[in-house]
């Protein structure tokens, strides 16, 4: 089945614009502070919201109807606060995390394995962010939407079905090392859920939906 198009608005950006590829969104913005984007199911609606402010589209909430939470309950994301999100081609495939700053969206960390799963990447992107700030001594909220990767922090164990083989040895050594981190370490990080539903994708998001 071929994959739908999509089309990518950079409000701020080296050249902000309408983009047909993630490819062409990512050139404009890697490397920018306070890079500003998100992609469209259809060109006319990335036309629409070109036009308009960015934050109406970055944050905005999902119709009462369609979403299980609403923004009275869960109230608004704290800005002043990390992000992380991770993104799989394939299932193991290409595996990259990263985490930022919700604000600015400025990439904090990054990592790549041609060979991982998304539950992984949540999970070390989680822990790679609990060691960033207690590393930098900085007392933020750290935001997660994935609740498998809460859950496996709180266990200390990344409860991976990925079968470990002579290709992924170092990813699986990775993991070891996330895992020793959370069995040597305190830190009184705040990790709080993402509400998608309710905010829209997470800042740390790669925008390939």
């Amino acid at each position: 089945m071929a994959k739908k198009q999509k089309y990518y608005v950079v409000w701020k950006g080296h050249t902000p614009g309408i983009y047909n590829t993630w490819d062409e969104c990512q050139a404009q913005t890697k490397g920018f502070e306070g890079a500003q984007y998100k992609s469209f199911e259809s060109e006319t609606e990335a036309k629409f919201a070109f036009k308009e402010k960015a934050e109406k589209h970055l944050y905005a909430k999902t119709k009462p109807t369609q979403s299980k939470e609403s923004l009275l309950e869960v109230g608004k994301p704290i800005m002043e606060s990390i992000a992380t999100d991770a993104a799989c081609s394939g299932n193991p495939g290409a595996m990259e995390y990263q985490g930022v700053s919700s604000k600015t969206k400025k990439r904090l960390f990054h990592y790549y394995h041609p060979r991982g799963t998304n539950n992984i990447g949540e999970f070390l992107g989680l822990v790679h962010g609990l060691s960033y700030l207690k590393r930098h001594n900085i007392d933020l909220p750290l935001y997660t939407d994935s609740v498998n990767a809460i859950k496996w922090v709180k266990a200390k164990k990344c409860r991976t079905k990925l079968e470990r083989t002579p290709e992924n040895e170092d990813l699986f050594e990775y993991i070891e090392r996330a895992e020793k981190w959370l069995q040597e370490n305190t830190y009184t990080t705040k990790i709080l859920k993402w509400h998608t539903e309710s905010w829209g994708e997470i800042p740390a998001d790669f925008g390939r939906k």
